[in-house]
């Protein structure tokens, strides 16, 4: 019997209130928008949705707060086949919530209040490590010390971790150092690591490259591979490192990758963008999901873009998530098995 990739996500959950607007302001502007709503988000909830609809058997980790909100966001990845078991209740504390500002183009501006997310913790950490999991993703709008700990835990065990590192934290290149399998950024996230204008997708190429780790590392490309040596440490002096396989997504033009088996760049599809809140968590839970099903990583990738591209064609951010028969349909890439 064949089993679907298994991905754990360690991540936050938010409200989003997305309002759509003419233009974006500008500091100091009031702008009238339309269609308010009210949504299911987070970086680590949109994760898992996307994972789930792509196929992946999931399970989510991370905290809410004793709200209205709370039981929504539960509630929303419980329809969605997302396992919830491992969702605290904080008493006392709001859940998170996150400002949308979005334009005709599809270009947004966010703004979010942590609330419940800031509580992850050890508790966290150990449910993340208590089932087996594939691959274990991650993302930097929970506490940078439950990220350190869970990519401690993962490194000793067999699963391999993949962390989207947006947004950036103060710090992201010793967290790096600590050694991670796969790290997901866009260009303004590599670009706050790195230290240099990252523009384009031949920047993007360029900054996967510098982002992996230095030869001896070690990695774990996809499920089943032996663990990795320990990450060496670096000085100061030094570039940020740590990463056995770097992503860096260039928005519709694309993403570029890097890793021991090679890298390269994978060109955006042509779509009619209504929306991109949303478009990088797709990419990251296609990545997971992809890489479990034990895809080479240009294939990973590929497979990523196209699923991100067709999350952009619709307004929202979780209900506008894909399906693989709308992968197919908008891109003509078909989605990658999702068994073993």
């Amino acid at each position: 019997m064949s089993v679907p990739p298994r991905v754990t996500v360690l991540g936050s959950m938010n409200m989003d209130i997305s309002v759509t607007v003419p233009e974006l302001p500008r500091a100091g502007a009031t702008v009238l928008g339309s269609d308010a709503r009210f949504a299911p988000g987070g970086k680590g909830g949109n994760q898992a949705v996307a994972a789930s609809r792509l196929g992946g058997q999931v399970r989510m980790v991370g905290c809410v707060g004793d709200d209205d909100f709370g039981g929504r966001l539960i509630g929303a990845l419980q329809a969605e086949s997302v396992d919830t078991s491992a969702i605290r209740t904080v008493t006392g504390v709001a859940s998170g919530l996150a400002l949308i500002t979005v334009d005709p183009g599809g270009e947004n501006i966010i703004t979010v209040a942590p609330g419940a997310n800031q509580a992850v913790a050890e508790s966290e950490v150990t449910a993340a490590g208590a089932y087996p999991a594939d691959v274990l993703v991650m993302s930097a709008e929970i506490p940078v010390a439950a990220i350190a700990a869970a990519l401690a835990q993962a490194r000793n065990g067999s699963t391999v971790s993949l962390l989207n590192l947006a947004p950036a934290p103060p710090g992201a290149a010793s967290l790096l150092a600590r050694g991670v399998d796969w790290l997901v950024v866009n260009e303004s996230e590599a670009a706050a690591i790195l230290g240099r204008l990252v523009n384009g997708l031949a920047d993007a190429q360029s900054a996967a490259a510098d982002l992996t780790a230095r030869p001896g590392a070690g990695t774990r490309a996809a499920r089943g591979a032996q663990p990795e040596k320990e990450v060496p440490a670096f000085s100061a002096a030094e570039p940020p490192s740590g990463a056995a396989h770097a992503v860096v997504t260039a928005g519709a033009e694309g993403a570029a990758f890097a890793g021991p088996e090679g890298g390269g760049a994978v060109a955006g599809f042509r779509v009619r963008a209504v929306d991109s809140v949303g478009a990088g968590d797709t990419f990251v839970g296609a990545l997971a999901v992809a890489l479990a099903g034990g895809a080479a990583a240009g294939e990973a990738v590929r497979a990523a873009c196209a699923a991100a591209a067709v999350a952009t064609t619709r307004p929202g951010t979780q209900e506008a998530m894909p399906r693989p028969a709308d992968v197919l349909a908008l891109t003509g890439v078909p989605w990658l098995p999702s068994a073993r």
